[in-house]
């Protein structure tokens, strides 16, 4: 293992602070961290977001267990997941998107079979939520293990910005058109395991779209919607596969058009969508962008028909 992520309480935090102090650990500054140390080969940081703490090196295993859960979380869960989450163990599909957030690139939506074995053999390899790993090769390497990994049924659902714009104003709102895509990739994974129970994905705002989503396409699955699903092994693996796709559109199109795309909302995407449109046109931005977003009225200068929220769906 090298690479450990954990939810700290404030309490949790000072106590991690003072162990690291005492242990004689070199402090630095990071963005959007309380504090970093290092100290070797290994690197502590604790978040602002949550708090949570993330632990990297080669001395990660043995920093999680004789220093981390007994001396600040007070719990050993690192080599009994089975006994603490057995639902993580049991046959199930696992599914995630990646760019519903993101203004230029393709909405993605992965799925992930997983039994006991299939989930053992991802934990260990150290396949985590893809919103922990920052690095895309770190990414592109993840995915291609779960694909290798025996028994691991992987499906990869991309829906290209032409075809999401066509899509998105077809069903009306991001939603039922997140739903869709989950539904599609139960149904590829189902038809290659029809034996399996049961299927996980993050929460949707309206939990029946889904569930609608899955009666029209006949699929009688036991369906679970959660809150921070991606604890789940194969939701996880799902949302690697989902980002690796959606990463590699992104690299493709921006060697392709000239212009680097830059993920989110931002500023820095307003600009890029501003030099995109001077290079190519006002029709590029439909092959590259999600136009509901509001972005599109500060790009084009205009003001679509959008409704009030960034992405322009309603809530």
């Amino acid at each position: 293992m090298t690479s450990h992520t954990a939810p700290l309480t404030p309490q949790q935090v000072e106590t991690l602070r003072q162990l690291l102090e005492e242990a004689g650990y070199d402090f630095e500054t990071k963005p959007h961290a309380l504090y970093s140390a290092r100290k070797g080969k290994l690197n502590v940081t604790v978040y602002q977001k949550g708090p949570k703490v993330l632990v990297q090196g080669k001395d990660t295993e043995d920093f999680v267990r004789f220093t981390l859960e007994p001396a600040v979380l007070g719990e050993a869960r690192l080599g009994y997941e089975e006994v603490l989450e057995p639902e993580h163990f049991e046959p199930h599909f696992g599914i995630d998107e990646s760019g519903k957030g993101d203004f230029f690139g393709p909405l993605v939506i992965a799925g992930v079979y997983t039994d006991a074995r299939i989930a053992r053999q991802l934990i260990d390899a150290g396949v985590t939520d893809s919103k922990r790993i920052g690095s895309a090769a770190k990414i592109r390497k993840l995915a291609a293990v779960i694909r290798e990994t025996p028994g691991c049924l992987c499906e990869v659902v991309s829906i290209g910005p032409e075809r999401y714009n066509e899509m998105h104003a077809s069903f009306g709102n991001l939603n039922r058109l997140l739903a869709w895509g989950h539904a599609r990739v139960i149904e590829k994974l189902h038809s290659a395991r029809p034996d399996c129970p049961r299927a996980l994905s993050d929460q949707f705002a309206r939990a029946e779209v889904l569930e609608k989503a899955l009666k029209q396409k006949g699929l009688a699955i036991h369906l679970d919607q959660r809150t921070k699903g991606e604890s789940d092994p194969a939701v996880a693996a799902a949302s690697i596969l989902a980002r690796e796709r959606f990463v590699d559109w992104m690299d493709k199109t921006s060697s392709a058009c000239g212009v680097t795309l830059p993920l989110g909302a931002s500023d820095a995407v307003i600009q890029a969508g501003r030099d995109l449109v001077s290079k190519h046109g006002r029709d590029a931005l439909g092959r590259a962008a999600k136009l509901h977003f509001r972005t599109t009225a500060a790009v084009l200068g205009s003001d679509p028909e959008i409704s009030d929220n960034p992405q322009g769906d309603p809530a």
